[in-house]
């Protein structure tokens, strides 16, 4: 596999693991597959590649969740170099509850440790889904299948005191929360939980506020006029009013990372074809 780079929104560079032509005939053909029988088990608040869902859906959601589930707190999370840190053992072990054929996941085995050419030279890779791989989008949706999703599903219905909503595109998620017990352990108890699996939220990028209805109006009262915010999927949330009085949430493009990620979205929309 050839590793390419292209520019990140914080300046950084992606590296993208581009298959031969062979790999991708047959990686086309293992996702539709695996995509059909995951689909069936895959969570609602899950909307990143996924047939019939898209980023609109998943900004819609994250609306709708703030405006109508009294929604106090909201975490806006980023898992550090998610694709690169995937373990390989726990993707196969999860990839095993579902996919009895061993063939399938010797081939799934086979791509993640095929190993990339830079430069010329030759790298062995231990770790991670090499972004730029047909497949890759639909394993690191099993991968958080397992490792995210179905955990907090269980939380909110087991732990938490009040309403919780997520909303998760790929490795980008919001969750809001009615209350701030809910939100502080949350916190806590999501770094434990990513940890067992390897994985490590980024510190400067994830952050708890308040932000909703009550919030906004607690701000209001008291004269301060620079609203809270929260950043998803190319766009800045903020909370504001109508001019009859009514609260809304708002948003506005952060033009040149939303240039980016939907460039981004479209080279991974080609390599999935």
């Amino acid at each position: 596999m050839r590793r390419v780079f292209i520019p990140k929104a914080d300046g950084g560079q992606r590296p993208l693991g581009v298959p031969t032509l062979e790999d991708k005939i047959v990686q086309g053909a293992v996702a539709e597959v695996l995509s059909a029988i995951y689909e069936v088990d895959f969570l609602g608040f899950s909307y990143g590649f996924r047939p019939g869902r898209n980023p609109h859906q998943a900004l819609s959601a994250v609306h709708t969740a703030i405006m109508s589930q009294r929604v106090n707190w909201v975490l806006d999370a980023d898992i550090r170099c998610f694709f690169d840190s995937v373990d390989h053992e726990w993707l196969l072990r999860m990839l095993a509850h579902r996919i009895a054929d061993p063939r399938v996941l010797r081939l799934v085995r086979m791509w993640l440790e095929a190993g990339t050419l830079e430069s010329g030279e030759w790298h062995d890779t231990d770790r991670g889904t090499p972004q730029g791989a047909g497949i890759s989008p639909l394993l690191a949706n099993i991968f958080l299948h397992y490792a995210l999703d179905l955990w907090v599903h269980q939380w909110r219905r087991r732990h938490a005191f009040g309403r919780v909503s997520i909303v998760r595109y790929a490795d980008d998620f919001v969750m809001g929360f009615e209350s701030a017990i809910d939100a502080r352990r949350m916190r806590v108890d999501l770094q434990q939980r990513l940890a067992t699996f390897g994985l490590a939220l980024h510190e400067d990028k994830t952050r708890l506020i308040e932000f909703g209805r009550l919030p906004a109006l607690a701000r209001r009262q008291r004269g301060e006029r620079r609203p809270m915010v929260f950043a998803f999927l190319g766009f800045t949330h903020y909370c504001g009013w109508t001019r009859d009085g009514r609260f809304i949430v708002k948003h506005k493009t952060q033009s040149k990372r939303l240039t980016r990620k939907l460039k981004a979205l479209r080279q991974e929309a080609w390599r999935l074809m």
